[in-house]
């Protein structure tokens, strides 16, 4: 990578320092504690599965009957009854799990053998991760057959009709005109489910169901394409909201390439309380380690609520605290896609050069990360020729400075399914523009008493000015007093807060331990 901004490595690093010292107090509260959603990710990886008549999934089936018979229980983890329940029934997990969808209550049997218990969950661990490292290990295959056959950055295209079926047919279609991911956005308000649905859906509005058997369903469509086209195309869902663990488990075990993942979207733009959002985050995100899978955080979001030009330097901010938050939980830098946007004011004076400072200086701070670059989308209007040459812009300066995921902005996207016209000029225009400047990041320097320089230097300061400030109150405190994102969230409030389970002395959680030797995580 060429450096071309001239920034001081000692204020990169102590950027870096603040980020780490705003999240060791966040990591020792997460350490500290353990939520439903945790507990019912660890039983999907275990094998439970399926759904009761009312449609109630069997994790959630087995957590209410921990918590019902004593709350206290569930600072042990929930796993623990589960896999007693095997053991003392003789079943099959898919037995159980019909069993248990039936009515069956795992807190009708006694707690057998400790140590039996843990052998069987021993085994179980295995299964579960090994499913994931064959998947993990099939991706690196087809990316090695494939080598050099995707486009850079990796154009992104989200299909999104409501009907899992009408989407495997809008994303063959998306992946033929030449787009690498295909991501699948969630209906409207599915982040705040504290369940998730089972099976394949039909229904959906503003998206489609993140659902196990839907994930299923596309990633066996994107093979196909995979073959046929010679490149392999990604699949990409949302593990944010409520259910952030169990998503990323059902991802993992279904072979997505790439999910959301924000340390604090859900707290800012859904209201779900901040110490969940945390707690969540970071076990879904050693699943995603584990699996292989990037992550795309979302600081394109501050961008909707605060002015992109005047409020630059806490998108910086985010995506270094999402680094640390994510090294935490195992995510090397080239697994984690952070975000940012093509979103200021297109009246501005100069408003491109301080786009591409933006952009560049993600670049040069985060070398190795697969950067996510989102499209302008506050200002489009009706003015069809306008938005091209803003989308246009936009891929210059994606390409212009080595972004990694490139979201392809187009006229009709507001409408999630874009009409077949628009998404092919979108992904024409991209493929133009980028062919067109191929070996523009290598030829082209910056004037260091530039404008572009001058920025990037401005946004730099400002955002350590901005992590100092944090830092002396705690993040906490800072989300509740609304820096980030002009959003303010209160400690205690927010959804999902009685969720949040404190571990206690004896809890077990087979799958987070084997997770953290996995992935070297202290």
């Amino acid at each position: 990578m060429r450096i071309k901004l001239h920034l001081p490595k000692d204020r990169i690093d102590y950027a870096r320092q603040l980020a780490k010292q705003i999240a060791a107090p966040v990591g020792a509260f997460i350490d500290a504690h353990s939520s439903v959603t945790v507990e019912r990710a660890t039983l999907r990886l275990a094998g439970a599965d399926g759904a009761n008549a009312d449609g109630v999934p069997v994790p959630n089936l087995v957590v209410d009957q921990v918590k019902a018979a004593d709350p206290a229980l569930l600072e042990d983890g929930v796993i623990i009854r589960y896999i007693n329940a095997l053991i003392k029934t003789g079943l099959s997990t898919q037995e159980l799990n019909k069993k248990i969808a039936e009515g069956f209550n795992v807190m009708s049997l006694p707690l057998g053998d400790r140590s039996a218990i843990e052998a069987k969950c021993n085994e179980l661990v295995a299964q579960g991760l090994g499913k994931i490292k064959d998947n993990r290990a099939y991706r690196d295959k087809k990316l090695e057959e494939f080598h050099d056959r995707n486009n850079k950055p990796l154009l992104y295209l989200i299909v999104a009709t409501g009907n899992i079926y009408e989407d495997v047919k809008q994303a063959k279609a998306a992946a033929k005109q030449g787009a690498d991911v295909i991501a699948v956005i969630r209906t409207t308000a599915q982040s705040l489910l504290d369940y998730v649905p089972y099976g394949a859906t039909t229904e959906g509005f503003g998206g489609t169901y993140a659902t196990q058997e839907n994930f299923r369903i596309m990633r066996a469509a994107l093979d196909e394409v995979t073959e046929q086209e010679k490149r392999y195309i990604m699949l990409t869902n949302y593990a944010s909201g409520l259910c952030m663990p169990e998503i990323a488990a059902m991802g993992a075990l279904e072979r997505l390439d790439m999910m959301l993942n924000d340390s604090m979207y859900g707290i800012l733009f859904r209201d779900i309380n901040m110490y969940r959002t945390f707690v969540d985050q970071k076990f879904s995100r050693m699943i995603n380690a584990y699996a292989g899978i990037i992550i795309n955080t979302g600081e394109d979001n501050y961008l909707t609520t605060s002015d992109a030009y005047e409020k630059a330097y806490t998108v910086l901010a985010s995506q270094l605290l999402n680094e640390q938050f994510g090294f935490m939980a195992g995510l090397p830098a080239r697994l984690l896609g952070l975000g940012h946007a093509f979103e200021m004011d297109p009246s501005i004076k100069n408003g491109f050069l301080y786009e591409l400072a933006q952009a560049q200086m993600a670049r040069e701070i985060f070398p190795e990360h697969p950067l996510k670059y989102m499209p302008p989308t506050k200002f489009m209007s009706g003015d069809i020729f306008k938005g091209l040459v803003m989308d246009s812009m936009f891929n210059f300066v994606s390409k212009a400075t080595n972004q990694g995921i490139h979201l392809l902005g187009m006229l009709t996207e507001a409408i999630h399914t874009p009409f077949m016209m628009d998404r092919y000029i979108a992904v024409d225009n991209a493929k133009y523009i980028m062919n067109n400047i191929e070996d523009f990041y290598d030829d082209i320097e910056f004037r260091k008493d530039g404008i572009i320089v001058r920025r990037a230097h401005e946004v730099l300061d400002k955002t350590i000015k901005f992590l100092e400030e944090v830092q002396a109150i705690g993040l906490f405190d800072a989300i509740e007093r609304g820096l980030f994102a002009d959003v303010k969230r209160p400690k205690d409030g927010g959804k999902g807060f009685e969720g949040l389970i404190k571990k206690g002395p004896q809890y077990f959680n087979p799958f987070e331990k084997q997770l953290k030797q996995e992935l070297n995580i202290k």
